[in-house]
């Protein structure tokens, strides 16, 4: 049988809509909930006891109080509590009972969340749980990895735990947070939250929930996001639980496509929240940007923070104007008015890039110019390895790194000049590759960037892993970042010892790309905090050498905590959302309108 939806009368007064999976019957699926009700849905079944519920329920959560609803008899203090809400925070009103009720009170102030919300049954659900691969799942320490989730939830766009809160919080059974810990690295890199809901109003169902389910963007390891669900249904079963609900966007396919495939059942279940910065995506609508890529959308978010007008130019190449006070500045994302042509040609040719930085000290590799189809096999004989690279690319286009024999160096070379007629051949320097943010002569931001890689389950091919692991990459980047399944990703693979077809080992890390930029699949790991003043240095040197008021200095180091460096090349147009939770577009912002960045001092941020 096709997926469809359906809707079923359940009980005399509650009306469930279901997902009937593969060749599951309508009886079937009402016994995935048994005799559950409905908290929001109708009277209350006869086998509660009212007076046992307790009244006016909520929770703080650490990002916001977690209201449930349907103990409050009156409306009007639902209302009055999501009004109420902290500056910073996000406030839910869950199991809402008459919502469009409670919104009609102050339909300004509040508005119906666009989530669905899925049940789980535990009471006759089996839970599949196998011990994850490559990492492991434990609950959250809140001395030591508050840091680590909360930058796993800004990257997220989700709002931060309140350290002091969950440090205090002495009721740590009625919330359970757990993270994934990498078993190679010890990084954290899940985190999900719990809720008992008997703990919290004695509910006579039994149930719990699920809340702030996140995995780093950058994570490798395949299926964490799965493994954390499963672990807080086998914990909440174990504390004798019946049920667990969870609310998920309506247009998170990819999450939604995990529920259903665990057997959660969709129920008309609805929340509430208050209208403010952090919302405001959900209730406003598609904007004229909605088109344009995650670069150009930071900067707008932003602009629109402080009262700046947004006018969309171009959303095929990502050109747009900010209005403010009567100046008007026209961006290509991070790439400005501000920025002269002679500053932008001097970055977008890398052989000028570096002889400007080689004559004032800046530390470079050793290059050649090829022009046309001329090959000159002395370079090669003389430093054994290369990168080979267009003179005027970007995004990775058109590289090739650890070129050691005289047949690869004319493949790169012809790869090379499909993206421009002027070729670089440079010594290829191994070590970590470092890009560092500098806007109006000042760090802000700095990353160390790893090529794409895969890790092994002992079941896929290394192709369908890689598949697996583009198929995060984009979602994670809002479609910017995907492996290529070309002749580069093969020749990396068969540099390795393996092909495509072979099956990856359990935990085996497999580099798949040499190249680290984003848009081939790299991942981007935040090291502002530990970068030696040495480079911060150099960065700065270079950027005022060339002029560029918003540049992306490119470094190869051993590691951003030793002065060592080699500069690699400079880009004139950053990505600003890549280093996130970093201010890198309130930066840029304060560049561009200056008199806007008082304005922002006090202004209380997600």
């Amino acid at each position: 049988m096709a997926d469809c939806i359906i809707g079923i009368l359940v009980t005399d007064t509650q009306y469930l809509n279901l997902t009937l999976k593969g060749a599951m019957t309508v009886q079937e699926n009402i016994d995935l909930l048994g005799s559950f009700s409905l908290k929001n849905w109708g009277p209350l079944p006869i086998h509660e006891e009212p007076q046992k519920l307790k009244k006016n329920v909520y929770i703080e959560s650490g990002w916001g109080r977690l209201i449930f609803a349907h103990t409050f008899d009156d409306n009007k203090k639902i209302e009055q509590l999501l009004r109420s809400e902290e500056a910073g925070k996000r406030d839910i009103a869950f199991y809402a009972r008459e919502p469009h009720v409670t919104l009609s009170k102050d339909p300004h102030a509040l508005f119906l969340d666009p989530s669905h919300t899925y049940r789980f049954n535990l009471r006759d659900n089996p839970i599949e749980f196998m011990k994850p691969k490559s990492f492991q799942i434990r609950k959250l320490n809140p001395k030591t990895d508050l840091d680590a989730v909360n930058r796993i939830y800004r990257a997220q766009h989700m709002v931060a735990i309140n350290k002091k809160f969950l440090k205090n919080n002495e009721d740590q059974d009625v919330i359970t947070y757990f993270v994934a810990i990498d078993e190679e690295s010890n990084d954290i890199i899940s985190a999900v939250m719990g809720v008992d809901h008997v703990k919290v109003f004695d509910d006579p169902e039994n149930g719990s929930s699920l809340w702030c389910l996140a995995v780093d963007p950058q994570a490798r390891i395949p299926g964490i996001g799965q493994a954390m669900v499963l672990n807080l249904l086998q914990f909440y079963k174990n504390q004798g639980r019946l049920f667990l609900d969870l609310s998920v966007m309506h247009n998170n396919t990819e999450a939604i496509q995990l529920y259903e495939k665990l057997n959660f059942i969709r129920v008309p279940v609805f929340c509430l929240k208050r209208k403010n910065a952090i919302n405001e995506k959900l209730y406003i609508g598609p904007e004229p940007e909605a088109d344009l890529n995650p670069y150009s959308k930071i900067i707008i978010d932003e602009a629109r923070l402080r009262g700046i007008s947004i006018k969309v130019i171009d959303t095929v190449n990502n050109y747009f104007s900010l209005s403010y006070g009567g100046r008007t500045i026209v961006c290509r994302e991070s790439l400005t008015d501000l920025t002269s042509a002679v500053a932008m040609s001097q970055c977008a040719d890398k052989s000028v890039t570096h002889l400007l930085l080689d004559s004032i000290g800046i530390r470079v590799p050793h290059q050649h110019v090829v022009h046309n189809n001329e090959t000159d096999f002395s370079f090669l004989q003389k430093y054994k390895n290369l990168a080979v690279k267009p003179a005027d690319g970007e995004q990775g286009k058109g590289i090739s790194l650890m070129i050691s024999s005289p047949d690869e160096l004319e493949l790169a070379i012809c790869k090379a000049l499909k993206v421009s007629d002027k070729v670089i051949l440079e010594e290829f320097i191994t070590g970590k590759d470092l890009r560092i943010v500098v806007i109006d002569y000042q760090v802000v931001a700095a990353a160390i960037r790893k090529p794409a890689e895969v890790v092994g389950d002992g079941e896929s091919t290394i192709q369908a892993l890689i598949i697996k692991q583009s198929r995060r990459r984009e979602a994670a980047t809002q479609g910017e970042s995907s492996i290529p399944l070309d002749k580069e990703t093969e020749r990396c693979v068969n540099a390795a010892g393996f092909h495509l077809s072979d099956v990856l080992p359990v935990s085996k890390k497999l580099t798949v790309r040499r190249t680290a930029n984003l848009h081939t699949g790299g991942t981007i790991h935040d090291v502002t905090d530990k970068l030696h003043p040495a480079l911060e240095d150099a960065a700065v040197l270079a950027a005022k050498t060339l002029n560029i008021p918003v540049v992306g200095i490119d470094f190869i180091v051993k590691s951003s905590t030793k002065p060592e460096y080699v500069f690699i090349e400079a880009n004139e147009r950053p990505g600003l959302a890549n280093h996130e939770p970093q201010p890198t577009a309130q930066r840029f912002i304060d560049l561009l309108f200056p008199n806007t960045a008082d304005h922002m001092e006090n202004h209380e941020r997600s």
